[in-house]
């Protein structure tokens, strides 16, 4: 590490100076020589985790190791502006090599959720000029597979067929990304109307017509995510998150992966803190934070992935870069970084083109 962790990391009950500093080594352990962060050693990576944990070591002020992670999208996007839905590191320690050639959409938007956040953390307008390429590509790409209605088809497979089907839970951290690509263009002074059209038309779908996504009901990410993904504020947020609140929190363990599985997750519980946080509970948001270190946290600070508890057990057996990244930015939130606040709290990012119930 390259100094103190700043005190947004602080949260009682949740991590002291100790802990977060061991938290963000968790994260710089598993970093690669070229800036790629798997999920830990020996597993592959995926670009949207990537992105999520780099994102934790900007609100660590680790910043040159963040832009070494975005340096390391920049080096690996397709020249459609893609990214290959997984990259596994070999043994020697050598580069990423393609190990999943689909082409997952919510993973290819998610740089410009990074990269804003990483603008906004440093300041650093050469850096975002020369990201900004490989930020419009893959926006660009992801608007070139919009679906009828407005959502985003979630994949492009291995023969490069996108079927006419969306995920809820994907579309919604699409929006995030195109609110948070418009801010870049904004910022740049490069006008993209296609993506404030794009916008406009996803959030509609995501806040009005849950029929145009395919049914995933069972999975707290389908259940939150809207509110994590800035479609849903104000009291349309809150109903959403009181109608399924005891069907996917465990009081005092966390939040359940699957609706029917006896199996909390420590990312899916971090990512509800900060959608908690962003519709002003933030008291809950606390509670489920504190819940997840009992049986989650690992003492070198990283976190297991999951936790079964009929059984006591964790599982699976991996500590997860990414559910350590969760966990950092929702503490980063509830103490009021600015970067992280400006990003998921969503007041801050532009809207897209209002869109109507029309269609």
């Amino acid at each position: 590490m390259t100094a103190a962790v700043p005190e947004v990391l602080l949260l009682d009950g949740v991590l002291d100076a100790e802990q977060a500093a061991g938290t963000v080594r968790s994260i710089l352990a598993e970093q690669q020589r070229d800036g790629g962060i798997p999920w830990f050693t020996g597993h592959h990576l995926d670009p949207w985790d990537h992105t999520e944990a780099a994102m934790a070591l900007d609100t660590a002020g680790e910043h040159a190791a963040a832009e070494a992670a975005y340096r390391w999208l920049a080096d690996h996007q397709n020249p459609d502006g893609s990214w290959y839905a997984a990259y596994t590191y070999g043994p020697d320690g050598g580069g990423a090599q393609v190990s999943d050639t689909a082409k997952e959409t919510n993973f290819c938007a998610y740089i410009a959720v990074g990269v804003w956040h990483h603008h906004l953390s440093t300041g650093d307008d050469a850096f975002l000029e020369w990201i900004w390429p490989a930020v419009r590509r893959a926006l660009d790409f992801i608007v070139g597979l919009r679906l009828s209605g407005g959502p985003i088809s979630w994949r492009v497979d291995e023969n490069g067929e996108a079927p006419d089907e969306a995920l809820l839970t994907g579309s919604s951290s699409i929006l995030h990304a195109l609110r948070c690509g418009l801010a870049v263009a904004d910022y740049l002074e490069e006008p993209q109307p296609d993506w404030e059209l794009a916008a406009g038309r996803l959030r509609h779908a995501i806040a009005h017509h849950p029929e145009r996504f395919l049914d995933k009901d069972r999975y707290s990410m389908d259940w939150y995510y809207p509110v994590l993904g800035t479609a849903l504020r104000g009291r349309a947020a809150l109903d959403r998150i009181e109608r399924d609140w005891a069907r996917f929190v465990v009081p005092g363990l966390g939040v359940r992966c699957v609706s029917d599985r006896p199996w909390v997750t420590g990312g899916e519980s971090a990512e509800l803190a900060l959608a908690l946080w962003a519709v002003g509970e933030s008291d809950r948001a606390v509670d489920i934070l504190r819940w997840i270190q009992k049986h989650l946290r690992h003492a070198d600070g990283s976190y297991w992935t999951g936790y079964v508890f009929e059984d006591d057990a964790i599982w699976p057996e991996e500590r997860t870069t990414w559910t350590a990244g969760a966990l950092l930015l929702a503490v980063a939130a509830l103490g009021g970084d600015p970067a992280t606040v400006a990003v998921f709290g969503g007041d801050q990012l532009p809207t897209g083109l209002v869109v109507q119930d029309c269609c």
